[in-house]
Parts: structure tokens; C-alpha cells; sequence
């Protein structure tokens, strides 16, 4: 197995193309046709790391936030980032950033907070916009069923908890072939009229090639008549942050304890308790304050984010409980989520867990 056959796997769980603007994941180190010998996964890439990975014979890291974020002008090892990555390309070993990528999946980091804290009818907190395109062709009806199951197949067709979604208008195209066309219907030269199926398809913007892929190579005509075009609705299967309900009404006090416990957090920052009872909870893994009017929104009782600041805290306006549990603390299980999902894809070499503490912030 290469190192292209374990971003393929990742990138099924988590596209890229789902990542924020500001990010930078993907491939950052390393060439993607390179035999992998063992993958180490980890929340961040330090020269520990690599030294864990050389160790442990693991030519490829898994990490879920970059080590190169800004643009690298120079490599001479001034800086951590710079001594990391120039350790891991002496070395020969790759590193995969998913950060982002991770974030706005369905089952990703949010969704593993969520499920850590027992919480059920989970929504994505702040669904993505754009993400979801539509393709509209035209199609000889007696070929239109069967073009719908192929498209079906690539990934078309799927609106939350349905698939095989279509919407289908029958008509007369025309067309007149040149002089250098050849017409699989008809002849050149002539106009010819054929009753057709207008097809109406949406999918998710990561399948687009998949989708065009399948139009061409199934529809019979010389030349496809199609349109692709981006919707503005919200994808409520892709998006940042989550909310849910707790199984029953808890004492705040007491449900705070609860998540210092569940998260494995020393202590835990939070908003004036404005209620003695909670029961609807969002959660955004990493910095989330950003996400306090979301959560507003959503009725949350509480918030449960990282690296808020002191005057993040006023934005409650007693509206909200906002629970700050720390960035590394808010997404620690990330990599044992990732370890579990790679071990059941790869059978054939190890999927390490790396045991490196790579928390920059300590506690007295």
C-alpha cells in the first residue's frame, strides 16, 4: 500500500474539499506514491513525533492539525515547524494534515465530543453553504433510467436521509448535426427531433469528477448536453459544530463535572450558571468563539468550546452557559477516532497511536 491509497481512505471520511479556506491540509510533506511502512497518527506533528515515528517505523504521520500553516519562505530550522519538517524529509517520512477537513464531517471531531458526552439528536451546528451543485442533462428516454442508476452509483442523488433523488420532465430536444459531426441518433445533416428525459440530479461538491465522469461515459449522445450548477442551500450533512440533547435534564453543576470527567480536563472555564438545569448542549472541538451566536440560536444551554477570551465570556448576555475546556482537551480522542477508522481500512501494516503528549499548555 502507498501513501495515495491512505489519503484516499481519509479523504472518504473527511474531503478536502470541505476544509475552510484559511487551512492548510492534505499532503505537506512527502510523495504520495512512497511504500508505506507503518502509520503513526497524532494531534500534532513536533520533532517528537518524528522521532516516535522513526522509532516505531512509521514513514507516514497522521496528523490532525498542520505543522506548516503559514507559507514556509525559508527551511534552515530557526523555528519548530522548520527543524520538523526538515527531520521528517531527512528521514523520508511523510506527514497528512486533515485539521479542517475533520472538523466539518458528519462523523468528526464534533460528532466524537458529542458521542463522549452521551448526547442524541445530533445536528451540525453551522451547516456549510455551497457545498451541494446540481447537474441537469438531457437524455433519449429509453436511456434515461438506466443513465439515473449510474449517476445514482457515482453519488448523485443523495438529500439527507434519502437517495435516488431525481426530478424528471419529458420533451422534444433537436439537433442538427455538421458536416463533421457523427450523430449516434440521427444524421448529419438533418435535423432530428427525439423524445427526452430532462434530469434534474444534486450531490456533494466532492464528487463532481465522479458524477461528470459517469455522464459521459453513459449517456449516448456525441455531444452531452448538461449544466452544472452551485446551490446556496446549507449542507446539513457537512458543516462545523454540533448540538444535541442530553438523555435527560441535568443539575449544571453537576453536568459540568460530568464533562471535566468525560473530557479528562484538570479544570474548566465557564460563563455565570444562569440555569439550575441543562438538557440541550453544543459543542465546537478547538477555538469556538466564533460560534457563541450559533449556539444562541440553536436554544443551547451550553456551549462547550476552547480558547475563549475574557471578553468573549460578556457574550453570553445570560442567554448561554459558554464551557472553555481547552483547545488540545477539546480534540485529544481525535486520534484514537482516527486509529480505530485506519485500523479497520488497512490490515496489512501497523496503525499506531502515537503516545506523545503534545499539549503546549500546562497546568499547576
Amino acid at each position: 500500500m502507498i501513501v495515495k491509497d491512505v489519503i484516499s481512505y481519509l479523504e472518504e471520511l473527511a474531503p478536502l474539499n470541505y476544509a475552510e479556506d484559511f487551512d492548510n491540509v492534505g499532503l505537506l510533506v512527502g510523495n504520495k506514491q512512497t511504500e508505506v511502512s507503518g502509520v503513526l497518527v497524532t494531534l500534532d506533528t513536533l520533532e517528537a513525533v518524528i522521532d516516535e515515528a522513526i522509532e516505531k517505523n512509521c514513514n507516514l504521520i497522521v496528523s490532525f492539525h498542520p505543522i506548516i500553516f503559514k507559507g514556509l519562505k525559508k527551511i534552515t530550522g530557526k523555528s519548530y515547524v522548520e527543524r520538523t519538517v526538515l527531520k521528517a524529509i531527512k528521514n523520508d517520512i511523510a506527514i497528512y494534515a486533515i485539521h479542517t477537513a475533520l472538523d466539518n464531517a458528519l462523523k468528526g471531531v464534533n460528532d466524537i465530543i458529542c458521542n463522549t458526552l452521551g448526547l442524541t439528536n445530533k445536528k451540525i451546528l453551522i451547516p456549510q453553504k455551497g457545498t451541494i451543485k446540481k447537474l441537469t442533462t438531457y437524455i433519449p428516454t429509453k436511456n434515461a433510467e438506466a443513465l439515473r442508476a449510474e449517476l445514482f452509483k457515482a453519488g448523485a442523488g443523495n438529500i439527507g436521509n434519502y437517495d435516488n433523488c431525481s426530478f424528471n420532465t419529458e420533451g422534444i430536444g433537436t439537433y442538427k448535426g455538421n458536416e463533421n459531426s457523427d450523430p449516434q441518433i440521427g444524421k448529419k445533416g438533418e435535423l432530428h427531433k427525439e423524445e427526452e428525459t430532462q434530469i434534474s440530479v444534486t450531490f456533494n461538491k466532492h464528487v463532481e469528477s465522479k458524477i461528470l465522469s459517469s455522464l459521459f461515459e453513459h449517456h449516448p449522445y456525441e455531444e452531452v448536453a448538461f449544466e452544472v450548477t452551485s446551490l446556496e442551500n446549507y449542507n446539513q450533512n457537512i458543516g462545523i459544530g454540533m448540538v444535541g440533547n442530553l438523555e435527560k435534564n441535568q443539575e449544571t453543576k453537576a453536568f459540568l463535572q460530568f464533562v471535566k470527567k468525560k473530557m479528562n480536563v484538570s479544570c474548566l472555564k465557564h460563563s455565570k450558571l444562569i440555569k439550575e438545569e441543562v438538557s440541550k448542549i453544543a459543542v465546537l472541538g478547538g477555538s469556538g468563539s466564533f460560534a457563541i451566536a450559533a449556539a444562541k440560536a440553536a436554544d443551547a444551554d451550553v456551549l462547550i468550546t476552547s480558547d475563549l477570551k475574557y471578553h468573549d465570556f460578556f457574550s453570553a448576555e445570560n442567554d448561554i452557559i459558554l464551557a472553555d475546556i481547552g483547545h488540545y482537551e477539546s480534540e485529544q480522542f481525535t486520534k484514537n477516532f482516527l486509529v480505530d477508522y485506519l485500523s479497520k481500512k488497512i490490515t496489512n501494516f501497523a496503525v499506531v497511536l502515537s503516545t506523545t503528549n503534545t499539549n503546549p499548555v500546562k497546568y499547576l
